[in-house]
């Protein structure tokens, strides 16, 4: 069962408890600490500004405390369909204005929903900083909805669904079945892109409320970086962010605790155009907040990272699959860590999961080398260094480490945990753990085009619930690694699955990320 992975991980959780040898204490300090200056205004919005000469640009990000576990009652995918609202019209805005704003002066902007957090983030030139905290007081303060963009809109989710999910061999396992078998009561399970029926149920009411209830200045983090001068910053911001209004409605928050998991689960699932068979495992992870989050980080690295890795090595070299891959999804809550092989022709199911298994009793079984450990704190601390290289990386970094991590040093003490791992293993048996460690395999087997699609004990899609994306990664896989995408962002780890579902953008179906 997944929590007894836990367990195995945990026995490595040494690594992150142990002192640092002086190596790796000099690594940490490699990374410059993220330097930002803080403040509050009396609506609540805190406020972020990382001062960087070095760049003739600067980059505003809003993050709102509001993601997919929130969608309301019966209205999965609504945050993610909310996101796209936000590029409309305000009471100053015209639809679309925001790309003339940044495009037509040589930048860009995006947003992401993600199951914690939905963030809108710009980069222009320094000389254009004041419009775009106007623009973006705008979208907190005035929104409007027009019925026909309000269609229009969804009919656009509908599509992302259709191309990005259901057309895709793999899309129903990534997006649907993995949140779905891994938790069994947290809105986490509910797929943050949504379902056709519960998209079409979405009224204007409920934009109308959705914003009102989170899109609030106290549920708001604007993190500011890049070319500006302090005192003309904090003008502007008090000038359009200050009038904006405090709800005197408290905000909603998820609750719901994930029970720990008494039993293994097992799930087959037979899909008319899955090419070649693929196994999925995934495993509970800590919160982002939790030191041994680090330390997940650490053991992804390992396991996944590069053609280096353990998973290329094992799994894809000796041709049992074409691709084999981790997806370390660190939330507020309880994460999920799912390992992951896309067979190699004439491979089956069940040797693909024997091989995942193998590889995680490893763990508890084969000792980490000095080499292996090197690399993996090298990638994690190298992606860190490229982030934070641009204003656009510290603003996020930043960001989501107040958001996700619950405090803005979050992402500076995860460089120092990462550093100072060794390779003390626990002498935990494995043959006590493994073997119950599995759950819940989803397992998702190829079938003749005609054939209808058919589950075996997978369970029910969960009803909505009240109060319910990482620099992308290269894969473990023979696939040339994918580029960087600039509309996610995760502390997870320094690749990017090609499949695994970063948080959702409003990129158009042609811009998926696999």
């Amino acid at each position: 069962m997944r929590h007894h992975l836990f367990a195995v991980l945990l026995a490595l959780s040494p690594l992150s408890l142990s002192l640092a040898p002086p190596a790796a204490a000099q690594q940490a300090a490699a990374v410059p600490a993220l330097e930002y200056r803080e403040r509050t205004l009396a609506n609540g919005l805190r406020v972020y500004a990382i001062k960087d000469e070095s760049s003739p640009n600067v980059s505003v990000q809003v993050w709102y405390d509001v993601g997919s576990k929130d969608d309301p009652r019966g209205r999965s995918g609504f945050a993610h369909l909310f996101e796209h609202m936000l590029f409309k019209s305000t009471r100053n805005m015209v639809d679309e204005q925001f790309d003339r704003l940044t495009e037509d002066v040589g930048g860009f902007n995006n947003a992401s929903t993600a199951d914690d957090y939905t963030n809108y983030f710009e980069v222009v030139p320094a000389n254009h900083l004041q419009r775009m905290l106007w623009a973006e007081a705008e979208r907190m303060g005035s929104l409007v909805v027009d019925p026909k963009v309000f269609a229009s809109e969804r009919d656009v989710v509908k599509e992302e669904l259709r191309s990005r999910v259901l057309a895709s061999p793999y899309g129903r396992l990534f997006y649907l079945y993995l949140p779905q078998v891994s938790y069994s009561v947290h809105p986490y399970a509910r797929p943050g892109i949504g379902s056709i029926e519960e998209l079409d149920a979405a009224t204007i009411d409920d934009v109308r409320a959705f914003h009102a209830t989170y899109y609030r200045p106290d549920n708001a983090v604007l993190v500011v970086a890049g070319r500006f001068d302090d005192a003309q910053l904090d003008a502007w911001v008090d000038q359009y962010f200050a009038p904006i209004a405090r709800p005197a409605t408290a905000i909603p928050r998820v609750t719901v605790a994930e029970p720990r998991r008494t039993a293994a689960r097992s799930y087959i699932v037979h899909e008319p155009n899955v090419p070649l068979p693929a196994v999925l495992l995934s495993y509970p992870s800590p919160p982002a907040s939790a030191r041994d989050s680090a330390v997940m980080e650490v053991i992804d690295a390992i396991l996944s990272g590069g053609d280096n890795s353990r998973l290329y090595r094992e799994l894809v070299r000796t041709r049992i699959a074409s691709e084999a891959d981790t997806y370390n999804d660190t939330k507020q809550g309880q994460g999920v860590y799912a390992v992951y092989a896309i067979l190699a022709g004439g491979k089956t199911a069940a040797e693909g999961e024997a091989a995942l298994k193998r590889e995680i009793a490893k763990l508890a079984t084969t000792p980490v080398s000095q080499a292996e450990l090197a690399e993996a704190r090298n990638e994690l601390v190298t992606a860190a260094l490229l982030e934070r290289e641009t204003p656009d990386g510290k603003a996020g970094a930043l960001a989501e480490a107040i958001i996700v991590g619950g405090n803005p040093r979050a992402a500076d003490e995860r460089l120092a945990q990462i550093a100072a791992t060794t390779p003390r293993i626990s002498s935990a048996s494995p043959a006590n753990i493994c073997p119950r460690a599995t759950s819940p395999p989803c397992v998702t087997c190829p079938s003749p085009r005609a054939a209808p699609r058919a589950r075996t004990g997978l369970p029910p899609p969960r009803p909505s619930a009240p109060s319910r994306s990482p620099p992308r990664r290269t894969s473990a896989s023979s696939n040339r690694p994918r580029r960087p995408s600039a509309s996610s962002r995760r502390r997870s780890a320094p690749k990017s699955s090609p499949r695994c579902p970063p948080p959702t953008s409003r990129s158009s179906p042609t811009a998926s990320p696999w």
